[in-house]
This record gives C-alpha cells, structure tokens and sequence, in this order.
C-alpha cells in the first residue's frame, strides 16, 4: 500500500492539549494484557515520534475485528485492518489499539467503554480525536457501540457490518463512511443501505457509504488499503472532548 506519509503525518502533528503522563512504552505494535479480568487482549500500537516528543498527544483509532480473529491468539488481530497496516507502516499517524474477542464471543459494548476509558487515562489521546471501526462482526460492533455512545467518537468506519435501523437516529451528527461488497452473501449489503437511509431520514448529513461492486463479504482490503479513508478519518474531530460535552448536557436540564 502506497501511504502519501507526509501529509497523514502533517495532519497528526496540527494535535493540542497533551496529556502529561510520562509513558515508558517503545514505539511499534505490541501486545498487551487484558485491562482487568475478563476484558479483552488487544495489540497496541504506537506511532513513530510517540515516545519523543511527550508534550504531544495523538488520534486513536480502534479496531474490532471479524469471527474469524476470535481465540486466544492476539497476534491474529493484525491480519487485516489497521493492525496489519502499522506493523508494516511506522509513520501510521494513529495510536491504533485492536482488542481480541474470545472464542465463540461477541462484542461487548460495556467492555469496550472500560478498555477506553483506561486508555484515555493511561495513554496521550487527543479525546476529541478517537475513531472507530471494524469489520464484519467488528462492522456490526461498531454501528453498535457508535449509536450508543455518539459523544465517544469524532468518526466511524463499519466495514461488511449491519447496523440496527431503529437506532440511527443516534448517528445523525456523527460522520459515518460504511463499506460493503455488493456481492456480500455473509452479510448482505442492504445491513449498510439501511442505515444510510435511517441515519438521513432523521436529517444526518454526515454518512457515505461505498459499495465494491464485483465483491463479496472481504471489503475490508480495498476498504482498509485506501489512504482516502485515513485522511478522512484525520479530518473530523469532536468539537469538544466527551466529558465536558457530557457537562453541558447535565447543565442544560
């Protein structure tokens, strides 16, 4: 894959208000330690200049993964997605964190908010900066924990995913760009024609979808290999961070 490295890098270092947290892990992908009892493994990966310049804090991206990732391996979190693309790619401009679902698991979005949380607090995130994606049963995951928890998430990406119509509404400010194989028979393409639809019935302005034509259920190579995705995630932010967007709510009622 051909990354235009410098301007992805550009746009990650125009980053504010940095954490101070001193931070003792190596640039580079690495697996690390379930948060806590029966939450999720997952690889973390750091971009090149994390370590150097500790002022500085950084946009994270999170990846869920498809059913066939699923066990106790958490090195097979990286053979699709971002994962595999910043094991590759040093200059990948995002802190990329991919939790590994058990066996015979799903999503759990309740777990997914903890591990987030952690990282907020452990790692220099930008938190008005934090992306979301996955794919397959990772795609479904992400509609989901994205319409529960709209305040997270600057921007989301489901790939071959179905979301739930009747919960569209809650993406209708949030920017979406699904991706599905029009040929997909795993997960039929309507899962993403219909939350377009829902998510612009209710005045959203801010969804795309694209559709591979000639493709089956694996979108997420053409998906996943495009720099057009990445500079587009890059491009959105939150307009303020979750917690004092969660203040102003409470202030109001």
């Amino acid at each position: 894959m051909r990354f235009r490295i410098a301007a992805l890098a550009a746009l990650a270092l125009s980053l504010s208000t940095p954490l101070a947290m001193a931070q003792t892990m190596a640039d580079g992908q690495s697996p690390q330690p379930a948060i806590e009892a029966g939450n999720y493994p997952y690889q973390l990966f750091l971009p090149r200049g994390y370590t150097a310049d500790p002022k500085a804090s950084w946009p994270l991206l999170i990846f869920l993964h498809g059913s066939g990732e699923r066990g106790d391996d958490v090195a097979k979190v990286k053979v699709h997605g971002p994962p595999k693309i910043a094991d590759r790619t040093p200059d990948f401009p995002f802190v990329t964190v991919s939790p590994l679902l058990g066996a015979d698991q799903d999503w759990d979005v309740a777990k997914l908010d903890r591990l987030l949380d952690h990282l907020t607090k452990t790692l220099r995130i930008d938190r008005t900066r934090i992306y979301l994606t996955g794919l397959s049963r990772g795609g479904h995951a992400s509609w989901r924990w994205a319409a529960a928890e709209p305040h997270r998430f600057a921007a989301v990406a489901p790939v071959a995913g179905r979301g739930d119509p009747a919960v569209a509404c809650a993406l209708k400010d949030t920017p979406v760009w699904a991706f599905h194989g029009d040929r997909d028979d795993v997960v039929v393409p309507e899962g993403s024609f219909a939350m377009a639809r829902a998510i612009r019935a209710c005045g959203g302005h801010m969804s795309r979808l694209t559709i591979y034509p000639d493709l089956g259920h694996n979108s997420w190579d053409p998906a996943y290999d495009d720099p057009a995705l990445y500079l587009w995630l890059l491009s959105h932010r939150l307009p303020t961070p979750p917690d004092a967007a969660k203040t102003k709510t409470k202030d109001k009622k």
